[in-house]
């Protein structure tokens, strides 16, 4: 199947995308007794916090992808919607707290959590967050205590993996480690952002369909590949996407000392006196315009960026060769092909 640039996938989010918005809208967590005399208080400080965040969210790609992998297997997606919550309450609180770690102002064209409402209500929204990626499996009759059990198994790895990749990122930048190679940061964003962005959210949407082995696994191993090119991309854009587009974070990996695939590539790659001066300026926390560029100008000079574009590019293909002899529903599979196309080819 030839690239359509993703314009398959994009339509099957656009139709999708409602019955996750009305799933979420219908199973807002809210107070247990609302006749109490502090039930508007907790509606103030925790759940309408959550609820706000959760509203604005983007594309809702990840809780999407769920539901692709159970119409992979050849079931309506519709068993798959509480996973596809539960994924969407990760990403929310993942949000929430990287904001946090990362000092950041804006998420979604809005102040961040822990600008509008405090850093220590933010910390708890995030994790009124995480109770809910297992609190609504819990109560979902529709699933087999079996497929219940394994896929909140398969969360729980999933955030773990996530952590992990979370721990690496934050840990390099607070120890001033440069040190770190391409291998390196291939590991920490596959934990950080491919098991929760793409693998695990197929891989479930099958399970809750009750899939064949061959089916989920096929499905996870497409989306570890597919979404660490997803990550890749996302490099790029801040670095050389539309500026328009990225808004305030355009270039904010450079300010903040992000060890990106190119940062490191290019460190490797560049010799002297241009080695020290990117390091110079990826280690100054800068937000002046001309030495963002200067950096990213030193990446290119390395080939940085087009070894990342290439890198990001092989992964796709890897993420299709694992669907080929896979009994999978034919329109799925071509939407899934699509998708590992839009991760790499979205501007935005």
């Amino acid at each position: 199947m030839a690239s359509d640039g993703g314009a398959r996938f994009a339509q099957y989010l656009t139709r999708m995308r409602p019955q996750i918005e009305d799933f979420l809208a219908r199973f807002t967590p809210r107070p247990e007794d609302m006749t109490a005399h502090v039930a508007g208080d907790l509606s103030r400080y925790l759940y309408e916090p959550l609820a706000r965040f959760t509203e604005g969210g983007g594309k809702r790609t990840r809780p999407v992808l769920c539901l692709l992998g159970a119409q992979a297997v050849g079931v309506d997606p519709i068993c798959a919607l509480s996973t596809a919550a539960a994924i969407e309450y990760f990403q929310s609180a993942a949000l929430i707290h990287d904001d946090i770690a990362d000092k950041s102002l804006m998420r979604r064209g809005e102040p961040c959590l822990h600008i509008s409402d405090g850093t220590g209500i933010a910390i708890n929204v995030g994790d009124l967050a995480l109770v809910n990626v297992f609190a609504g499996l819990l109560v979902d009759s529709s699933l087999e205590n079996d497929t219940c059990l394994r896929i909140l198994c398969e969360l729980t790895y999933m955030e773990q993996k996530t952590l992990e990749g979370q721990a690496l990122d934050l840990g390099w930048v607070r120890d001033k480690r440069w040190d770190v190679t391409v291998d390196d940061y291939l590991y920490m964003a596959t934990h950080k952002t491919a098991y929760y962005s793409a693998a695990t959210p197929l891989a479930c949407g099958a399970i809750c369909a009750n899939g064949a082995e061959e089916q989920i696994d096929a499905l996870f191993s497409f989306g570890l590949d597919a979404g660490l090119a997803f990550q890749l991309q996302d490099d790029l854009l801040n670095l050389v996407g539309d500026p328009a587009q990225q808004g305030k974070d355009f270039r904010s990996d450079i300010t903040e000392g992000k060890r990106t695939m190119a940062a490191v590539w290019a460190l490797s790659h560049l010799e002297g006196d241009d080695a020290a001066r990117l390091q110079q300026i990826l280690s100054s926390g800068t937000t002046d315009e001309r030495e963002l560029a200067e950096a990213v100008a030193l990446m290119e000079q390395s080939g940085a960026i087009e070894h990342v574009r290439l890198h990001a590019q092989t992964l796709v293909a890897q993420a299709k060769a694992h669907l080929e002899g896979v009994d999978l529903d034919e329109e799925a599979r071509e939407t899934l092909l699509s998708m590992a196309d839009f991760f790499v080819e979205r501007l935005g």
